[in-house]
């Protein structure tokens, strides 16, 4: 299918504002790779410091073998992360099947908005994500990793660990998920008792129960919010593998799925011939997918902050206007909530990402000829993972949504467009998401009220 026009034109403009920097950042990771693998260049006692606690020293010291570096946002404290405190047994296990070692490199921070949402915590959200990239880069400074894996989920986590991957964009990056929770509570149930409390019909012992039942297990809360838009982003731009996004934690699949991550970055380094730096994978056209599948999904509009900070970390540079242009041109295809009643569960059910990507891949407004962990351009994330026994294999995934309710083709979306907006006034220049909200309320003539603060706001 030929390349939809506005996606070729919107991709071309972006190509060409960033050549400056997308050249230098291009030319300063072939100078950190042109000398191999880094770790060779270190002393003996840089070497003898790095490896004195691993039980294979003897193979980091006398042998090829790649060792892969983790960078881990683990705490138990966010059910999304929780999972991940089982992970770097698993790595180590797969690592070493696959003729690799495998080091924690490192852990970045990783803080929940929906436990600080009102609360002074707030304020430190978006500076986290900065913290991140730098907590990121000092795990990987020490130059003994031949890749990386990437353990993180949540809102400012992933555009962190991102900006430093791509800092240090020599280095192979597979990032590995860890699932959202089970379906709890229906979301129009959950809404429905958060307005009896708000109306006074029902106490705080009901709302209580109703939020512990919503948000219940390890795993990604359920809405298509910030966290589940940041793994459909890594899908479509190829640093997941097809089909993992979504798949429960703490089943087999899941553990199946962390294990071919694990092969594919002792695959992609240096010492062998498959090699592919995640600054490579990290261009306009896969930002371009990206900021599709974000239309596309009615996914979270704090991306419209974090795209733009994660290209610059690679050379390309992005705009607001290039969110509108490509939201005129990619149609709704999901209601997933609070877009819709379905969690990321139901979307994943009725066809989920890789009918996504097959659909717009045929509409012409995806780019397929992108590199991607998987090998393959992106036509292999039409794909979908299955266990046969103990063995993981892709096979082709559905052509037809299997709920339209939740999930449409592009002949008959939700909408015709994205649903986001550019604004421009007086004030500057921003974006709003129309997608969820109702065609009579698009326009509307109010008295503003400013605020300065949140708890004016409250009061």
């Amino acid at each position: 299918m030929k390349l939809h026009a506005t996606i070729d034109r919107v991709t071309d403009r972006i190509r060409r504002r960033s050549q400056q920097s997308r050249d230098a950042y291009l030319k300063k990771i072939a100078r950190a790779a042109e000398d191999g693998p880094r770790r060779a260049h270190l002393s003996c006692g840089n070497q003898a410091h790095a490896y004195a606690a691993m039980d294979d020293k003897d193979d980091m010291a006398t042998t090829r073998k790649p060792n892969i570096g983790v960078v881990t946002a683990y705490n138990d404290m966010l059910s999304a992360h929780q999972p991940y405190e089982r992970y770097p047994d698993i790595i180590r296990r797969a690592g070493h099947a696959a003729g690799a070692t495998v080091q924690v490199a490192g852990g970045v921070p990783a803080m929940c908005d929906g436990v600080t949402q009102g609360r002074a915590g707030m304020e430190l959200s978006l500076f986290s994500r900065d913290v991140i990239a730098l907590a990121t880069g000092v795990a990987l400074s020490h130059d003994c990793f031949d890749a990386a894996l990437y353990l993180g989920v949540c809102d400012k986590i992933v555009p962190g660990l991102v900006i430093g991957a791509a800092t240090f964009g020599h280095i192979p990056a597979v990032f590995i998920p860890a699932g959202p929770m089970p379906s709890g509570l229906p979301n129009d149930e959950k809404s429905k008792i958060r307005q009896q409390f708000a109306a006074g019909e029902v106490g705080r012992d009901a709302l209580m129960a109703a939020e512990m039942a919503s948000y219940h297990s390890p795993g990604t809360c359920t809405f298509y919010g910030t966290a589940n838009s940041n793994q459909m982003l890594m899908e479509f731009m190829g640093l997941h593998l097809p089909g993992s996004s979504f798949v429960n934690p703490n089943t087999p699949l899941r553990e199946a799925l962390t294990v071919a991550g694990v092969e594919r970055a002792a695959a992609m380094t240096r010492l062998g011939n498959e090699y592919l730096p995640a600054g490579e994978i990290l261009d306009e056209k896969a930002f371009v997918n990206g900021i599709v599948g974000l239309m596309a999904t009615g996914g979270s509009t704090n991306l419209v902050m974090h795209i733009p900070a994660m290209a610059r970390a690679a050379g390309v540079l992005i705009d607001i206007e290039d969110f509108h242009d490509l939201s005129e041109a990619v149609p709704l295809m999901a209601r997933v909530y609070p877009n819709g009643l379905a969690d990321v569960n139901h979307f994943h059910a009725a066809g989920g990402l890789g009918y996504m990507i097959g659909q717009l891949l045929e509409a012409g407004l995806l780019h397929p000829d992108v590199r991607t962990i998987n090998g393959t351009g992106l036509d292999g994330y039409t794909a979908e993972p299955k266990l046969d026994g103990d063995r993981l294999r892709w096979e082709a995934g559905s052509k037809d949504t299997l709920n339209d309710r939740i999930l449409r083709p592009v002949s008959d979306p939700f909408a015709r467009t994205g649903g986001l907006k550019q604004l421009e006034g007086n004030l500057g220049r921003g974006v709003i998401k129309v997608s969820a909200v109702a065609e009579e309320r698009h326009v509307i003539e109010a008295k503003a009220r400013v605020f300065s603060d949140q708890e004016d706001v409250k009061t």
